[in-house]
């Protein structure tokens, strides 16, 4: 019998049992017998140890899977096949060959040569025309002209560029050339002049600005090709953007370039026994031409010299090119067909028609043939089109002298309406039917196939009326039936003379298709393009393609090239195209057409349609497709710069592949069973706690003075002179400062049951230990804003009617503004409280400063409005006061020989401590700079830190965010102002949010270079139920930073990943918990604690948390279940406040000060906040993310739920018309990085979105404002 083995874990035995020592000295029979299976059990077993046998036995689980659904494999239901679809099924394709390229004894052996033969022999014959705008000839350029010049040029390029002779440029090097699009003339000089020197010209369009669209994509294609010299004329140069001190600027992207201009006057004129050098065609590189790819990526295609011959000799022959023909090319001159066709072959007179002449005369183009009598027209189907419009005013123009006209897109299946309708208008005026010739083209492929010239009389070549279904699933279907569902497709001739052509599946292995099914063309000719110069990874896949037939075997040893049409064989071989490999649309398995879309919509009416439609998809990340229609069109979709004039988007009917809503499972496992299962994980409870709150260094002040008011009393008298606040006003320059004895002297003056209603200053302090002395409870409350009293001034009239206020200390403005007319419109002004004018207090003194009979009485009341809206006030003790104050203390180490900064509110929170109560029972100086002043000042705080040499400071998010956009742009600025903040140690930022790491980031890196440390910058945590959990403090391990996954945190789980996984969200820590302070991670709805790097509530036990919320009607339920909870299992005598906010415990390799790993508290987001969408958990910070990432002009966005609809509100800092381009933009990226559906978009002017003080944005009354009608949006977009 064959024995099989398992491994037992003897500690997983000791602790589970307690039989280890019982295991160790079994016999060796006895242990065999226990490890081999499938044996029937021996009497002399314990019970104990067989139950351990079936134990170890049991498959193994993974950890905790009892306790939770795992829902994380959530896939999109895949559709079942259709059996009725349709499938090719044809015989294999076999090769298509084209006419044998003929052989003519007179051809010359390269280009150039037949320009020196046409300059020696046909001097006077006219190369080119240009026009001017008003469609005019500009010049004529002949061929002696041409000829002459461009060996001036290539003289030039080879020896007159650097100093003395020496040659800059070599044969093979690359070569820019920019010319605009209306200077044909220069540009064939530089063409020319460059094959004549031998090296490789690179033509490119000229660049606008910095902006321009692609800029970085060329300076990639000039890069990768090697370009250092760029020739232009001099109007071109004084045209291109320049630096303040007139050079060229540096685009984007670009390798540094010298500009050579190559107008005749800069142009030296060779010695006459000079002569170019024209070597036999080879394979050498002649040009690259660009190509723009869908992605927005710019690749150059390399063109052979023999190639290009060839090809201009396979066109002369497919065209029957004569000598001294005319051709009229509306084309651009520098790529594709309008260079090739342009070419000096055959002595052709080319009349160039500029895109600028197109636009202000439609009609220029067929003006010019009739004026000249061309014999040949280069046009594309916009051109059709446009003069189509403009025919009526022009009815004497004659067509007849045209043998062929070209389309250059006649490949396009829409091209067929804009055929038909020209030459429906334009038979009349002598246009014969058989002169239409569309081809098909591409980059790599050059020349794939043209229609030859037509015999008069002759039928005309049939069409293909196929079948939309059919063309979805890759075959060809003729439709007969319904004319809505088909598609016209004109044939673009017979492949070229000396080609081969095959079609192959787009898809996998270049397998050959049948004779019905679509498939890519790819093309085996001399006269093709050989690779992407510079990157030969990607020119295998494209230019050296074997193709393969069904069994994988090739069919011949002969390299195709990819043309990137789709298309396929009909009778007589003509080739048909219906389409591009980069307009390919997938949905659902069946592919659809950019092309084809465009065609349906052109067939509804082709005349009054407005010409050539543009189609864009909205598709879902899960179809890994983006439909492609033109590739600058569409980026400027992708870019949010298309400027629509209105949009209709229906992503709920549209979208139906998301992933399953989830099902929220019920609660089956109670809170002990998960925390057993944790332990027996090895998963320790999520808990953690600050050092403990020692009294050894404030052993004497605490023991003598147990409330703030005795301890301000205490420094007035053996310390008076000690400075503890410095207030500084917009200018850096001191306005106010209080010692310990003025600040008692101020605080006497006041006797008062009061709301403190203050600017931030001093008179707020005194005003508060004034409170403090005369035994009442100060209400802290932030003075309305004077220019905006209807929307703050109710929430002041609220907070003093809960707080039940006796009366109102504050100073004389504010109390003329509290009694005004313009208050009277907001509130009741005749019911304020008695309202105390604090600037001119009689000098008393109070008999004895009051003394609470108990450290738990109210010391004072916080008032604040939560991001959900809420106006909630928490009772503070006097006890949590010198809790707090003795905590803050110790984790700053806090000292009356320091100085600190503090630009924050000081109206509530952590903000409140800091700026009234820290200073006085530690002793440290505080220098006060109220945020407000940054508006006139923005470098006030950074000037002051550099100024005083402040170590650490103090500020609010909104404060880092005003500095970091208003000087982030000005380092420069401040450092030559002396700033330099290398003196600064710790610079926290106070918030009761997830900390923004971003924002943080961006800080730190922008103000590195005026001395700040990378690693000051850190973040605190409070919650209202207590102000301060976390502060980083002055020791202890620097933040560290995680990374979740954002689809587990949707299920309130905490999956860790690493940096730059999809779908990761970096999370920071809050700051170091703080002496005194316990925290646990728990279940909300269970109240059991949860495991190490789980999900929960945080809940916090600590001497300085609130008593209970200060409503009027004392809600004792919800004060009980916020302030004094109990554990439903583990601790259940420890009672802890629920702070309301997601996060989890990481106990890390790093360790604290006193030798321990440190555990790291992260703060996810508000309980209250997030949304619940489809079943899942979604944090409103992380959309806002997304959507802000959208779009540059998106300067700040907030999101909401209304009616089970996702809204989202973006502020736009950009022009209008930017308003639609925003969308799609933002439906897409919540669609793609959420799976989410938007369904209300509206876009806001900037500062509509409420922030608070703190910086955070108030959705809920963004919400009501919404609701009521009241945001007054630029555009609101229902995608429903």
């Amino acid at each position: 019998m064959g024995r099989s083995f398992s491994i037992l874990r003897f500690d997983t035995i000791c602790t589970m049992h307690g039989e280890c020592d019982s295991m160790f000295v079994l016999p060796p029979p006895l242990s065999t017998f226990i490890l081999r299976v499938g044996v029937p059990v021996n009497s002399r077993v314990s019970t104990k140890i067989q139950q351990l046998l079936n134990t170890l036995k049991r498959p193994k689980r993974p950890p905790l899977s009892e306790f939770f659904t795992d829902d994380s494999e959530e896939i999109v239901e895949v559709p079942t096949p259709d059996p009725n679809t349709p499938k090719p099924e044809g015989r294999q394709i076999i090769p298509v060959k084209g006419e044998p390229l003929g052989v003519v004894s007179n051809w010359p052996p390269a280009l150039q040569a037949a320009l020196a033969r046409w300059g020696a022999t046909q001097g006077k014959s006219p190369a080119l025309t240009a026009l001017d705008i008003t469609g005019k000839p500009l010049y004529t350029l002949t061929y002696g002209k041409l000829w002459s010049r461009s060996v001036k040029l290539a003289y030039t390029l080879l020896n007159k560029l650097g100093a003395k002779n020496e040659q800059i440029l070599k044969p093979g090097d690359r070569v820019a050339l920019v010319y605009p699009n209306s200077d044909p003339g220069m540009f064939w000089v530089a063409f020319y002049g460059c094959l004549l020197a031998e090296v490789i010209p690179v033509p490119i369009e000229v660049p606008l600005s910095r902006k321009d669209a692609g800029i970085s994509q060329v300076g990639f294609l000039l890069g990768s090709c090697g370009v250092g010299l760029a020739l232009t004329s001099e109007i071109c140069l004084k045209g291109l953007p320049k630096t303040p001190t007139g050079e060229i600027l540096q685009f984007k992207g670009w390798p540094r370039m010298k500009w050579v201009v190559t107008d005749s006057k800069y142009l030296t004129k060779p010695s006459k026994d000079w002569q170019p050098h024209i070597p036999t065609a080879n394979t050498d590189p002649a040009y690259i031409e660009y190509k723009a790819s869908k992605d927005g990526t710019v690749v150059g295609v390399a063109v052979s010299k023999v190639a290009m011959l060839t090809h201009c000799q396979a066109l002369t022959q497919a065209c029957n090119y004569c000598e001294g023909e005319t051709l009229v090319n509306v084309l651009d001159f520098k790529k594709d067909m309008g260079l090739w066709h342009g070419a000096v072959m055959n002595r052709i007179h080319t009349i160039s028609v500029p895109y600028a002449v197109m636009k202000a005369c439609p009609l220029s183009w067929v003006q010019r043939v009739h004026i000249n009598k061309a014999r040949v027209g280069l046009v594309k189907c916009r051109d059709l089109h446009w003069a189509m419009m403009a025919h009526r005013d022009q009815r004497d123009t004659s067509l007849a002298s045209l043998r062929m006209l070209i389309v250059a897109d006649g490949a396009n299946p829409w091209s067929v309406s804009s055929c038909d309708a020209f030459l429906n208008v334009f038979q009349s005026h002598g246009l014969k039917p058989e002169v239409i010739c569309p081809c098909a083209t591409s980059p790599e492929a050059m020349t794939v196939a043209i229609r030859r010239p037509g015999v008069p009389g002759a039928p005309l070549p049939a069409r293909a009326i196929l079948s939309m279904g059919g063309l979805s699933h890759g075959v060809i279907r003729v439709n007969t039936e319904d004319k809505n569902s088909a598609l016209t497709v004109q044939d673009v001739g017979h492949v070229m003379p000396g080609a081969l052509m095959c079609i192959v599946k787009p898809d996998g292995p270049p397998q050959l298709c049948k004779t019905d099914e679509i498939g890519e063309i790819i093309v085996n000719s001399r006269a093709g393009g050989n690779m992407y110069y510079g990157l030969p990874g990607v020119t295998k896949n494209t230019f050296e393609v074997i193709p393969v037939n069904a069994n994988g075997v090739p069919i011949g040893e002969i390299p195709f090239v990819r043309s990137g049409l789709l298309g396929f064989v009909g009778p007589g071989s003509l080739i048909f195209v219906v389409g591009k490999i980069e307009g390919l649309l997938m949905v659902s398995g069946r592919r659809h057409n950019a092309d084809d879309l465009v065609a349906t919509a052109l067939a509804v009416e082709p005349v009054k349609t407005v010409y050539r439609g543009k189609v864009r998809g909205q598709i879902h990340l899960v179809l890994k497709e983006i439909c492609y229609v033109h590739f600058w069109y569409s980026q400027f979709f992708l870019d949010g710069t298309l400027h629509p004039c209105n949009i209709l988007m229906c992503p709920h009917t549209c979208v139906t592949n998301l992933p399953k809503p989830r099902q929220k499972q019920p609660v089956g496992v109670g809170p002990a069973s998960v925390m057993v299962g944790n332990l027996v994980a090895g998963k320790r409870i999520a808990q953690a706690a600050g050092r403990d709150l020692g009294m050894i260094e404030d052993q004497d002040l605490v023991r003598k003075h147990q409330y703030l008011s005795e301890a301000l009393h205490w420094r007035a008298q053996t310390d008076p002179d000690h400075v503890l606040f410095v207030l500084l006003n917009a200018k850096g320059v001191t306005v106010g400062t209080a010692t310990c004895v003025q600040l008692h002297k101020r605080a006497e003056k006041i006797a008062a049951n009061v709301v403190l209603l203050y600017p931030p200053g001093i008179d707020l302090i005194a005003a508060f230990y004034g409170c403090l002395y005369a035994g009442c409870v100060p209400v802290n409350v932030r003075p309305p804003h004077p220019q905006n009293l209807a929307a703050t001034l109710p929430t002041v009239r609220m907070i003093i009617d809960v707080s039940k206020a006796a009366c109102i200390l504050t100073t004389q403005n504010l109390m003329r503004t509290l009694r005004s007319k313009e208050a009277a419109a907001s509130v009741n002004i005749k019911t304020w409280p008695t309202i105390i004018d604090t600037d001119d207090l009689p000098r008393r003194r109070p008999p004895q400063i009051y003394k609470p009979p108990t450290a738990e009485m109210i010391a004072y009341l916080d008032f604040s409005v939560s991001t959900t809206g809420m106006l909630t006030g928490v009772k503070i003790s006097h006890a949590a006061v010198s809790a707090i104050c003795r905590s803050v203390k110790l984790q700053c180490e806090l000292y009356s020989s320091r100085q600190i900064a503090i630009c924050l509110d000081p109206y509530c929170g952590l903000g409140f401590v800091l700026w009234c109560l820290a200073s006085v029972y530690s002793g440290h100086q505080s220098i006060l700079i109220p945020p407000f002043e940054l508006e006139s000042c923005l470098p006030l705080w950074l000037s002051t830190l550099s100024q005083y040499r402040i170590r650490d400071t103090f500020c609010s998010y909104s404060v880092m965010e005003l500095c970091t956009k208003g000087l982030g742009t000005q380092t420069e600025l401040l450092k030559a102002r002396g700033v330099n903040l290398s003196c600064v140690r710790s610079c926290v930022v106070i918030a009761e949010e997830r900390p923004r790491l971003a924002l943080t980031h961006s800080f730190s890196k922008l103000f590195k270079d005026v001395g700040l440390s990378t690693r000051a910058v850190s973040t605190a945590f409070g919650s209202r139920v207590n102000l301060a959990i976390c502060l980083q403090g002055t020791t202890g391990p620097d933040p560290c930073t995680v990374y979740v996954d954002m689809k587990s945190l949707r299920h309130d789980r905490v999956r860790l990943v690493e940096r730059g996984a999809p779908q990761s969200l970096p999370l920071m820590e809050s700051g170091k918990i703080l002496p005194g302070v316990r925290v646990i991670i728990v279940n909300p709805e269970t109240r059991g604690p949860l495991g190490d790097s789980h999900l929960g509530e945080i809940w916090v036990n600590s001497p300085h948390s609130a008593s209970g919320y200060y409503t009027i009607y004392g809600e004792e339920s919800l004060q009980a279940n916020h302030f004094n909870t109990k554990l439903s299992f583990g601790d259940p005598q420890t009672l802890w406040a629920r702070t309301g906010y997601l996060g989890f415990v990481k106990r890390t390799e790093l360790l604290d000060a006193s030798g321990d790993r440190h555990d790291a508290l992260f703060v996810v987001g508000s309980l209250d906040e997030t949304l619940e969408l489809r079943g899942l958990r979604y944090h409103p910070i992380d959309i806002e993310t997304s959507v802000s990432r959208a779009h540059r002009s998106i300067a700040e966005s907030a999101v909401f739920t209304w009616t089970n609809l996702l809204v989202v509100v973006s502020e736009l800092c950009g022009s209008e018309q930017d308003a639609l381009d925003l969308v799609p933009l933002i439906t897409n990226v919540v669609l793609e990085e959420h799976h989410l559906i938007v369904g209300v978009v509206v876009i806001v002017d900037p500062g509509v979105i409420p922030i608070n003080s703190r910086g955070e944005k108030q959705r809920m009354h963004l919400r009501d404002s919404f609701l009521a009608d009241q945001l007054d949006p630029i555009y609101v977009a229902y995608n429903m």
